[in-house]
């Protein structure tokens, strides 16, 4: 996993919430490739969570943590 860089540029600073929206859900596939580094796996595993509900919600659940993390570096609730 150190080949990773799991804080892009190495902030959580972002100009707008939306570039912070964004932050977090790269983040939230960056959390993906660390924990399955092989490609081919990916894109196998793709097509089974794609088309199970639970696993879409996981996956937002993690964005949304993702970004709460990011608003409270960024005080965007103020």
């Amino acid at each position: 996993m150190a080949d990773i860089e799991l804080i892009p540029g190495g902030t959580l600073q972002t100009e707008t919430p939306e570039e912070g929206r964004q932050l977090a859900m790269k983040l939230a596939r960056m959390i993906i490739k660390a924990t399955q580094p092989d490609a081919d796996e990916r894109t196998r595993q793709r097509a089974i969570y794609s088309t199970e509900p639970g696993m879409m919600i996981a996956l937002g659940q993690t964005v949304a943590i993702e970004f709460s993390t990011i608003a409270a570096a960024n005080n965007y609730w103020k």
